[in-house]
């Protein structure tokens, strides 16, 4: 089949309102009264209300088209409303949307991951609604698997905000809301632009791994049940390590007689040019979490394992380590469906070929603009480091960032460039006339910068 037969292409923006326009500051309004705070911030800065989206645009109330390479921070994997995932939901809900028991739509879905599963032998899934729920059950296994209570993540790593994965969170997102769960432990991670040993690849003969194994031997107390790692780092700013990283974290899970856990929800699917994250390193993880574009837009996540993992008890139990709406047959249809689209109309292929030609369009910037650090990307998982100052490499403030996120806006273009490690993470349909016209706004939104800098 023809590679992304059924998105439109060359989409490109349209606006026929001040940004946000009349109806959207209606319903925000009329929301705001109501929702807690803490949604999310891009969201809120942008104050749309959204109508219909369609491929890589959303249309918001007032009539105005954006271009989206939010994407849903990687869950649009389809594109907007991509019609046959619609059609398929359709179909299902009409039959059977809810609960546990076995149905048709769970049984093909399951078949379908065990097709392109991450490595041999990971052909045991169970499915939850979102992405923390199907890393705290990874804990959960890892520890009836090993017996053991500890676990070792990485320096800018995210898994989710819920106790058990916030706890392995590297940011500062946890300040003023510990205490943390006991036996959480974090050491660096290969993030190569900004090293945490100052040293630069390939001298450094991956001595953050060295240094992480000894920090891990030092600080932990002999029961590490699993290593928990992200094979590129999404929300730490698309972080992509050397090909050598992970075997290297493989290799001290081994040394702390523990489990691998390696975290796909955002680079499961295709998302960087080949079907899952550990592809590029060809490295065999113990247990996988899946998510983001899983589901095409349904929220779903799963777990993958072995025989010999998952018969761990109490996890494999009745009702051990099952879900309330996990696997329900609406959803099992929701995911079935994007595995076939993603399958049929070659979106690992798309994202591979499309990422590239994005990079080569984008990597000009490095020298053309003075708070451009560093442009790189793996398929569509794509990143630019906006900062200060090239040789310090200090990030750029966030009221800059903001600054540049409001004027992408004003020209129509959906960014997550409110933080200096600004991702790009379009849909996988994405093609490259509509890439233009993203890179084209982003190019005059930097020149706008450039000349407000030099005032």
């Amino acid at each position: 089949m023809t590679i992304n037969p059924t998105q439109p292409k060359n989409q490109k923006a349209h606006l026929k309102t001040q940004v946000p326009g009349p109806k959207s500051k209606a319903f925000r309004e009329r929301e705001e009264k109501l929702l807690a705070p803490g949604l999310q911030g891009f969201a809120l800065m942008a104050g749309i209300t959204v109508d219909h989206a369609e491929g890589s645009t959303v249309t918001d109330v007032d009539g105005n088209t954006f271009l989206d390479v939010i994407g849903g921070i990687g869950v649009n994997g389809l594109g907007h409303s991509h019609p046959r995932w619609v059609s398929a939901i359709q179909e299902q809900v009409k039959h059977a949307s809810v609960g546990s028991f076995t149905s048709a739509a769970r049984v093909e879905l399951l078949e379908k991951i065990a097709e392109h599963p991450p490595a041999p032998g990971l052909n045991r899934a169970q499915l939850y609604s979102g992405g923390a729920e199907a890393v705290e059950s990874a804990l959960r296994l890892a520890k009836c698997h090993t017996g053991k209570h500890e676990f070792v993540s990485f320096w800018g790593g995210f898994h989710g905000k819920t106790m058990g994965v916030l706890s392995l969170m590297g940011s500062d997102f946890k300040d003023q809301i510990g205490p943390m769960v006991t036996g959480s432990h974090l050491v660096p991670y290969a993030n190569c632009y900004r090293c945490p040993l100052n040293l630069e690849y390939p001298k450094c003969g991956m001595a953050c791994v060295e240094l992480a194994t000894k920090q891990a031997k030092m600080s932990c107390a002999g029961k590490v049940a699993a290593v928990v790692v992200e094979p590129m780092q999404g929300t730490a700013g698309n972080v992509i390590p050397p090909r050598e990283f992970l075997p290297a974290v493989k290799e001290m899970a081994k040394k702390l007689g523990a489990l691998l856990i390696v975290d796909e929800m955002i680079t499961g699917f295709g998302r960087t040019g080949k079907m899952w994250g550990s592809d590029h390193s060809g490295v065999v993880p113990d247990i996988v979490t899946l998510g983001k574009q899983f589901g095409g837009g349904y929220p779903i996540a799963a777990l993958l394992s072995r025989d010999e993992i998952v018969a761990a008890k109490p996890w494999g139990n009745p009702s051990g380590s099952s879900s309330s709406y996990g696997g329900n047959p609406l959803a099992a249809a929701a995911a079935s469906a994007a595995l076939e689209i993603i399958r049929d109309e070659q979106l690992v292929e798309n994202s591979k070929r499309v990422g590239e030609y994005f990079l080569k369009k984008l990597k000009p910037f490095e020298e053309k603009f003075s708070f451009i650090g560093q442009v790189r990307g793996e398929g569509l998982f794509l990143a630019i480091e906006m900062v200060k100052d090239k040789k310090t490499k200090e990030p750029l403030s966030k009221a800059a960032c903001q600054m540049i996120f409001m004027e992408c806006l004003k020209r129509g273009l959906l960014t997550m460039s409110y933080a200096a490690s600004f991702r790009l993470q379009p849909a996988l349909t994405i093609d490259e006339g509509t890439v233009d016209h993203v890179v084209e706004i982003l190019r005059e939104v930097f020149e706008w910068m450039e000349k407000r800098s030099e005032r």
